[in-house]
């Protein structure tokens, strides 16, 4: 969340496994590629979030959480779009120890 704040991009993707899978509403499935063109797509945009894990299971190297997010969206001309719903993320530990998110299913909707 800090990181998407800032518009940190890179640290963002290095939390993502190259096969990354994103599922969000009203598209096809995308990848860490496409999410990296999305996230260019946004700079000079101001973010704000909050995030609060309903769920947390570690099995092994695998684990998966389910979060409920909320976020303001404020572009550099208009109004603030807020959204906010669930999440249910899967993540896989990496050879170095560190969890890395390898499919995402992003239910946000806005809010009201």
């Amino acid at each position: 969340m800090l990181a998407s704040k800032a518009g940190d991009t890179e640290t963002v993707l290095n939390l993502m496994a190259d096969d990354v899978v994103f599922m969000v509403p009203g598209r096809e499935p995308f990848g860490k590629a496409e999410f990296a063109e999305i996230s260019g797509d946004m700079k000079g945009i101001q973010f704000e979030g909050r995030s609060d894990i309903q769920e947390l299971t570690i099995t092994g190297d695998w684990a998966w959480m389910r979060n409920r997010l909320e976020v303001a969206i404020k572009p550099t001309k208009g109004a603030v779009t807020r959204l906010a719903g669930y999440t249910l993320t899967i993540l896989r530990k990496k050879p170095d120890g560190a969890w890395a998110i390898v499919r995402d299913a992003n239910l946000l909707t806005p809010k009201v």
